[in-house]
């Protein structure tokens, strides 16, 4: 557990200015099989101290990469400075942040020093076991990672945090190939918030992944191309994830509405179906502990939900504390920085859209000629809501029955547009929490929602 080196600088805080002081450590451990051979085996850990410090609306920062008292006093007497130096060249005069009242903030663990060959020995058990029941494949990918992130933060307005969060996950990836020699993929993750030996203690979840990566890939070699054009669908939950991650959740950030995203405009109109309701969870979603909770941001904020659509109507953005104060609405600790000599950038955190009350069964009895999109691979969207993700895993319904698997496609669309289409939405609901997110700087977001049935343009061969 880190060391207190923040608190005891306080006394040297600017008067009037808003200042963060922030010690943090990232610990990552990743091990990587492919057909058998071990190509990746890797134990890095990356930490120091920041400070930023707010003056008239411009922000002096410093980081340095080391933990001690004597860093810390030197980021914050540069950060100060560099403070001043901006104000009197570019400040913008816009006065003082609102204080937000002094609170302790804290989510401890104990965190045991897991031996590599704890890692090493899963992946080859679980490649081996691959191996031997599904000789057919072409190549397989086996990955156990685990990523800790520790942080200890203190503020001007009397915000005290100190967090640890880890995750660990395992990734399964198969390729085989067509009757026409034309290669095909799937993969899946399993695991989430934790260290590795509590989310792994055994190889029960993973021999069941694997079979079901197997099962699915087999289909999917015999699978059959979409049809061109406009079609009636179910987005399976991860692909229902990727649309409020991607297509909505960026469109939302106040720092991205600012530089002219749809979401400006559309703000208190409507822009889904009645039935879409999305938030922007902090660590607890429909009375459950979310896949990667947030107690306190990076600039000091409590983390509390953040509402975006409320029953088809864009009722809020993502806000970091400054421009909550633009929007005139309430910051929710959105503000994150992946390392600690990267400045808080507004981020989602998990991101999901509701369930619903429909059953998947009849929402796939529903439909006479569609598809079940069921995940994407890839995607890629712009601040205009536009879209278009890789389908990798989807199947044929065909007079309210599934049919034959697809090989891989892609959808696009236009994320307002779409969601007034959404006329069913299941009592499922599916999170994806093993990547990352790519603004500026990479990040641990969750993302996720139930199944829903829209209309959306589907690409071909």
């Amino acid at each position: 557990m880190l060391k207190d080196i923040v608190t005891a600088q306080k006394s040297l805080f600017i008067p009037g200015a808003h200042t963060e002081l922030r010690a943090q450590k990232n610990r990552t451990r990743r091990v990587t099989s492919i057909k058998g051979n071990l190509m990746g085996n890797s134990r890095t850990e990356e930490s120091g101290v920041s400070a930023r410090v707010r003056k008239n609306g411009v922000y002096g920062f410093s980081s340095m990469a080391e933990l001690s008292e004597e860093a810390a006093k030197a980021v914050l007497e540069a950060a100060s400075e560099n403070a001043v130096f901006m104000d009197k060249h570019a400040g913008k005069n816009d006065g003082d942040l609102p204080i937000i009242s002094g609170s302790k903030v804290e989510e401890l663990r104990d965190l045991p020093e897991t031996d590599q060959k704890v890692y090493i020995d899963f992946v080859k058990n679980l490649d081996d076991y691959i191996t031997k029941k599904y000789p057919n494949l072409i190549s397989r990918t086996v990955v156990a990672m685990e990523e800790t992130f520790e942080k200890d933060l203190v503020t001007s307005d009397g915000i005290d945090s100190h967090i640890i969060l880890p995750r660990s996950y395992v990734y399964v990836i198969m390729n085989a190939e067509t009757k026409d020699g034309m290669p095909v993929e799937l993969f899946k993750a399993i695991g989430g918030e934790g260290i590795f030996t509590d989310n792994f203690s055994n190889f029960d979840e993973a021999f069941r992944t694997a079979d079901e990566v197997y099962e699915r890939i087999m289909k999917k070699r015999e699978g059959v191309y979409a049809d061109a054009g406009e079609k009636t669908v179910i987005l399976g939950g991860m692909m229902t994830g990727m649309l409020a991650h991607e297509a909505v959740g960026h469109t939302v950030e106040a720092d991205l509405v600012r530089g002219g995203s749809v979401a400006g405009p559309n703000l208190g109109k409507r822009v889904g179906s009645d039935l879409v309701s999305l938030t922007d969870f902090a660590h607890t979603a429909f009375g459950e502990r979310v896949p990667l909770p947030v107690f306190a941001d990076d600039e000091g904020t409590p983390a509390v939900d953040c509402e975006l659509i409320k029953e088809g109507i864009l009722i809020g953005y993502m806000n970091n504390r400054e421009t909550a104060e633009i929007f005139n609405m309430a910051p929710t600790g959105n503000a994150r920085g992946f390392t600690f000599s990267d400045e808080p950038l507004i981020r989602m955190r998990n991101t999901v859209v509701h369930p619903g009350k429909d059953k998947l069964e009849d929402m796939i009895a529903s439909i006479d000629d569609g598809y079940y999109l069921i995940d994407s691979g890839n995607g890629q969207a712009d601040t205009t809501g536009e879209f278009m993700f890789g389908v990798t895993q989807g199947y044929e319904i065909k007079n309210g029955k599934l049919g034959k698997a697809l090989l891989d496609t892609t959808v696009s669309g236009v994320a307002f547009d779409m969601l007034k289409t959404v006329d069913m939405v299941s009592d499922n609901l599916t999170w994806s929490s093993s990547g990352y997110c790519g603004k500026k700087q990479p990040m641990p977001t969750s993302m996720g929602g139930p199944e829903l049935r829209c209309r959306i343009t589907i690409g071909g061969r």
